[in-house]
């Protein structure tokens, strides 16, 4: 049996919020893309979790229905690609400036005028909690199947260090939007968000949840890099497309730079001597199940795939949904004859043409990262090793005492490669003399080149009040809707018009709110929502 095609399907326990869905059928064979061709072996709710985790073959399935929950999501029923599919990148790229929304999809996104009822960010919480759930109840369920003989302890370490990386990504993930960065209060005690370390699948299981309040910001990242450790310190190397102790390393380096420890970003970027950059920045994207580069990405195929609502080829480059924006593509820093540049000759959408790295329709630019307009087969990048080489750059740069001669070398080595003429054009001492022209560097590299992977919002959340890129909330934008090709002529800097305004931090919108229905079924966090959301 083919285990990569095997899917967990749901079942809710309570009324309750979806954010803790419970999830007893796990023996559903996915025939293709859609639920709705999910073959039922068992009507849905027969299957008794313990013998869910009966035989190694249905413990597997398990497994791989967190990876299935991590890369597809619901939506209504359908799929929209929470919390690691395409959703989770066009939600972290339409929380920032540099790309512009032009359809309806993530227009309320794009332009802050979301509710504690909007779809996109109420499925943000469940589908992430969901998964979540997913991973705690297979930490349980493997732990009886160790127990009782079903498979071997050390199979069984590999389970739960996989269903860890998952519970830690996922509330770091949540984080990013419903709570104020780490750094907004001094001891990090400000409200960050429930962290469910337990599986929910019973009437008894689901009060104990009602009573799980928001942990702090700093209670929520010690628990997420006690999950990351567990997991390097169990997982071997593999694949791109499974967890590995690659993959909780790098995830630390995230986690750590967003927490300003320098020094540990260093330590554990240094433990990843086994991969390198590619020599092209589109290597990583021609060939995403093969390089030296990608350090995890969620796997798609022709048949198991999000869909046309949520596979990235599909909204980034078939639908063409979100556009590069003029302010990022004609800032100075990206220089004009960089290889991120380099343009499609057309834009079929279902010719997969590995050459280029954008496209333009009617004056604007889109990206081309995602190559399979037509069968969706890209994977869904969640860390690239470009990632951990300029958060060390940064963190270098950063230190108590800078060294910035290595900040630039790291800095160089991710940017040279796009360069015409790495010779004449890479940067010198001479040109980033200062720790704040070596810091602001790099965070200009990181917008170019992590363009359309979501990252814009983490880096925007975690440098609200930074002493060397001071950002203060949601910067101005280019107003929803397509951005005509008089906005991309090249030669000076895009100074507006801005349609949509720039939101200060202290605003009660620069944190999504906890989902309505969630509020209303749970009484505790009916008491923890963010302010101004009431």
């Amino acid at each position: 049996m083919d285990m990569k095609n095997l899917n967990i399907k749901r079942v809710s326990v309570s009324l309750a919020s979806k954010a803790i869905t419970a999830l007893f059928s796990i023996s559903m064979l996915m025939t293709s893309c859609s639920e709705d061709n999910v073959i039922n072996l068992k009507p849905i709710n027969q299957i008794a979790e313990d013998e869910a985790f009966s035989t190694p073959s249905l413990i597997l399935a398990a497994v791989n229905g967190v990876y299935n929950a991590a890369q597809r999501g619901d939506y209504a029923g359908g799929q929209r690609g929470y919390p690691f599919g395409a959703a989770f990148v066009q939600q972290g790229d339409n929380r920032g400036e540099d790309v512009v929304n032009t359809q309806t999809f993530y227009q309320l996104t794009y332009t802050a005028t979301y509710d504690p009822g909007t779809a996109n960010n109420v499925y943000y919480w469940s589908d992430t909690y969901r998964m979540i759930n997913r991973a705690n109840l297979v930490i349980e369920g493997v732990t009886r199947a160790v127990d009782n003989g079903i498979i071997t302890q050390a199979v069984g370490d590999q389970y739960i260090a996989q269903a860890k990386f998952f519970r830690a990504a996922g509330h770091l993930e949540l984080l990013f939007h419903f709570a104020r960065p780490y750094n907004y209060t001094v001891d990090a005690s400000h409200p960050g968000v429930p962290y469910r370390d337990f599986g929910i699948n019973t009437k008894e299981t689901m009060a104990q949840a009602m009573l799980v309040g928001r942990s702090s910001v700093a209670e929520c990242y010690t628990k997420i890099l006690s999950d990351l450790n567990d997991a390097e310190n169990i997982l071997g190397s593999g694949v791109i497309t499974r967890v590995t102790k690659e993959a909780a390393i790098a995830f630390k380096t995230r986690v750590y730079l967003h927490m300003g420890r320098w020094n540990d970003v260093i330590t554990e970027g240094n433990k990843l001597s086994g991969f390198t950059l590619t020599s092209d920045p589109n290597e990583p994207f021609i060939s995403g199940y093969k390089n030296t580069e990608s350090i995890f990405s969620l796997e798609n195929s022709a048949t198991n795939n999000p869909g046309v609502n949520a596979a990235l080829a599909s909204q980034y480059k078939r639908r063409t949904l979100v556009a590069i924006s003029p302010i990022i593509w004609r800032d100075p820093s990206w220089l004009p004859d960089d290889k991120r540049r380099r343009e499609l000759p057309h834009s079929d959408a279902t010719d997969v043409q590995d050459d280029a790295m954008v496209f333009t329709i009617d004056g604007a630019k889109y990206t081309n990262k995602y190559k399979d307009g037509r069968d969706y087969t890209d994977p869904s990048p969640i860390i690239r090793y470009a990632e951990v080489v300029l958060s060390m750059a940064e963190a270098h740069a950063r230190k108590a005492s800078p060294d910035l001669p290595q900040a630039l070398t790291l800095l160089n080595s991710v940017r040279n490669r796009s360069l015409a003429n790495p010779a004449t054009q890479a940067y010198t001492i001479v040109d980033l003399p200062t720790q704040s022209d070596m810091i602001q560097a790099i965070i200009k590299e990181r917008r170019i080149e992590f363009l359309m992977e979501g990252r814009r919002w983490p880096d925007i959340h975690r440098l609200q009040g930074d002493a060397f890129v001071p950002m203060d909330g949601i910067p101005a934008k280019v107003a929803n809707g397509t951005p005509g090709a008089s906005l991309y002529v090249l030669g000076t800097p895009y100074t507006g018009p801005y349609g949509v305004q720039a939101i200060p931090g202290t605003d009660h919108r620069f944190l999504w709110p906890i989902p309505q229905d969630e509020v209303n079924s749970n009484p505790t966090l009916r008491e923890q929502q963010n302010p101004g959301w009431d």
